[in-house]
């Protein structure tokens, strides 16, 4: 297990993370993708303790990680759905915590459509010195930690599967192409990437990146992020390409043509992937509009996509993430 001490008890964002912080979890997640490959791939680590998963917008992928990760670390699990709760009869979202709080959670996940909802929550349960802990599993446009996470645990591992670390990502390309207007994810990874010490090239319509992102870092980091309205540059000796969806639900204007006049100029084909380093590796953190950002035949092509890897890094990431939180 990791040897660096953690002392956070909420992961609600990664714009405040530190490099020690990083490590910790890298090292962590390592121990227990190690736990995956066994037979029995579990572990007394939460034994008893409650992890409620309070998922107020649709989720496939991260839901059911956090819910394996759980299971894996032998946690009690409750699992939350908006429809079906008293949300529907006017229960505010601190009430329906408060709920879960009185039935013994000891860690919520929390993922919401609006900014900000994880850390109101970790506010409230603070203020009643409750102890819980609270998980960002996204929340609006703002942050997704764990998704983060497990990009930067998927990265290094492709580069060094024994030992990933962050110096690995040091002085690497990696271009980020779609909407990243608005997308958690490619706000999470601006922070981890660069804190690693990687490039990282942003690509989109104009629409779709405004030039407001140049102002998201601070310091010497603010010098590894670049904006692109044109995806040759992006692309152009690249070590890792990630593409994202085109977040159609949170577009209430016209940002673009259409599907098939932005997969022109932005979608990833083999033939784009020719201005990368020949070594390239292709990632999504899903769900993926195949044809639109990214071709099928690259999607289903094992040299050169990470996206299965991704969501196996995703359990061994979050079982990581609750774990240590468990502990503080």
């Amino acid at each position: 297990m990791a040897t660096n001490i953690w002392t956070r008890k909420h992961i609600l964002s990664l714009a405040d993370f530190i490099l020690t912080e990083y490590e910790t979890v890298l090292q962590t997640a390592t121990s227990f993708r190690e736990v995956l490959s066994r037979k029995t791939k579990k572990v007394p680590a939460l034994q008893g303790q409650v992890v409620a998963n309070l998922f107020f917008e649709p989720s496939t992928r991260t839901r059911s990680s956090f819910e394996l990760a759980a299971k894996r670390l032998s946690a009690d699990i409750l699992n939350f759905a908006p429809g079906t709760s008293s949300l529907t009869k006017g229960e505010t979202i601190l009430d329906t915590a408060k709920t879960y709080l009185a039935m013994g959670a000891n860690i919520m996940v929390i993922r919401h459509q609006h900014a900000g909802v994880p850390q109101m929550i970790a506010r409230e349960m603070d203020r009643l010195n409750s102890g819980v802990s609270i998980l960002n599993a996204g929340d609006g446009q703002h942050q997704h930690p764990s998704q983060a996470l497990l990009d930067l645990f998927t990265l290094t591992s492709v580069l060094d599967s024994e030992n990933p670390r962050l110096e690995l990502l040091t002085g690497k390309k990696i271009a980020i192409v779609g909407d990243i207007l608005h997308s958690r994810v490619a706000r999470s990874n601006i922070y981890s990437l660069t804190a690693a010490g990687a490039e990282v090239h942003l690509a989109a319509p104009p629409t779709l990146l405004p030039k407001l992102f140049l102002d998201i870092l601070e310091g010497k980091q603010k010098n590894r992020l670049f904006l692109h309205w044109q995806i040759e540059p992006a692309l152009e000796n690249a070590d890792f390409v990630m593409t994202l969806r085109l977040q159609k639900e949170r577009m209430t204007g016209n940002f673009i043509p259409s599907l098939r006049e932005y997969h022109k100029y932005y979608g990833i084909t083999r033939d784009r992937l020719k201005l990368c380093k020949p070594e390239v590796k292709v990632l999504h953190p899903g769900p993926t509009n195949r044809g639109v950002e990214i071709t099928s035949d690259l999607m289903d092509d094992p040299n050169l996509s990470l996206i299965s890897q991704q969501v196996t890094s995703g359990v061994a990431i979050r079982m990581a993430l609750l774990y240590l939180i468990s502990n503080q």
